[in-house]
């Protein structure tokens, strides 16, 4: 399957499903309309509820001609490897070769309540040798980290081409990454310079692995409010930033890798609303509840696109110049954002994107 599928813009690619959700059918639209717009590839990031990725993941390319369709990400231990290989390679042949498989290691706090083991790069590393084995029609013995498998086979046939992406941020993780892996894909809420030490960092775990460190493909992740009033900026920017805050040590991790103060993330969650929040924030705080706690964000804590169609598109471009390769928009649906490419396209670095396929890596 060597078929590249080619849209306008193959550097761009959007969340579908952003956040919280209770009618995963909504996606069928936001992906056709994605395509239609000339995005190159829509990403789903899995949640335990109604957004099981490969489900998704088939719907998407069912619907679609030239989208490529990627898990952004599924954990590399909620399945056993096998079903992860073939979910993978069924996809990939479901779609003519239009699905990238991205992983991530997951929430500790999450794997402590579901009693699963929490995974490391060790664990990575041994996932990445398996799928690239298993795809191409390898028999497999493996004892290690990731489990101990006596015998693990596909078919003969498997010859299968399908990207790996890294799903995180953290510095020895993107170096890691970069050593690896066929793409990154960041975090949400990530600063100019924070975008582009975390693209140096992945491209120098690629040199110093032996890779051409340009072949590592790195997507930020950029929250794109376009033109919204007050109660959707609240949804779309502060409820997702302030629900990554709530996470322990997952908080800690995006405020340091920014630089900021970690004193404003204590303060943050002692917080008498934000300490008695019953859930995700994102999901369950009322707009009331997401005015107060606007209030305790610093502002160079919300770096994202907001305001005009204009004032998004210079955005999109300050991320390419930070270093990105690519950008994952966030938080809004195609319908929303669309005025963005329309402002985006004139000033859009078009030799720069002239040979990129929809492939993101």
């Amino acid at each position: 399957m060597t078929t590249e599928y080619r849209s306008e813009f193959p550097e761009l690619g959007f969340y579908t499903l952003p956040g919280h959700t209770d009618s995963p059918a909504d996606m069928l639209d936001e992906v056709r309309q994605a395509e239609a717009l000339g995005l190159g590839s829509a990403w789903i990031s899995e949640r335990f509820d109604v957004k099981e990725v490969s489900a998704l993941a088939g719907a998407a390319g069912a619907v679609t001609e030239k989208l490529f369709i990627g898990s952004g990400a599924t954990n590399i231990n909620s399945r056993h490897p096998m079903l992860t290989a073939s979910m993978a390679t069924t996809l990939h042949r479901l779609t003519h070769g239009r699905f990238a498989l991205g992983v991530a290691r997951g929430v500790g706090i999450r794997y402590d309540l579901m009693g699963m083991e929490k995974m490391t790069n060790a664990h990575l590393a041994e996932f990445v040798d398996l799928m690239r084995k298993l795809w191409q029609g390898e028999r497999v013995s493996h004892s290690g980290k990731l489990g101990n498998f006596p015998y693990l086979h596909m078919s003969n046939w498997m010859n299968e081409d399908i990207p790996l992406m890294f799903v995180g941020f953290g510095p020895k993780s993107l170096q890691f990454a970069g050593s690896l892996f066929d793409g990154v894909i960041l975090h949400t809420f990530l600063s100019d310079d924070a975008l582009s030490r975390a693209v140096n960092h992945v491209r120098q775990g690629a040199e110093d692995a032996g890779r051409d460190p340009d072949s590592v493909k790195v997507w930020s992740v950029l929250a794109t409010a376009c033109d919204v009033d007050e109660k959707t900026y609240l949804k779309y920017i502060v409820a997702r930033m302030a629900t990554y805050l709530q996470a322990p040590h997952y908080g800690e991790l995006l405020v340091d890798i920014n630089g900021w103060d970690r004193k404003d993330l204590e303060d943050f969650r002692a917080d008498s609303i934000v300490n008695a929040m019953p859930g995700g924030i994102d999901s369950v705080a009322t707009i009331e509840q997401l005015q107060h706690i606007r209030t305790l964000l610093p502002e160079h804590w919300l770096p994202a696109a907001v305001g005009s169609a204009d004032a998004c598109a210079q955005r999109f471009n300050d991320q390419f110049k930070a270093g990105a390769d690519g950008i994952v928009i966030h938080a809004s649906k195609p319908d929303e954002f669309a005025p963005v490419l329309d402002a985006y396209r004139t000033i859009r670095d078009n030799k720069r994107f002239a040979q990129r396929s929809n492939r993101p890596c």
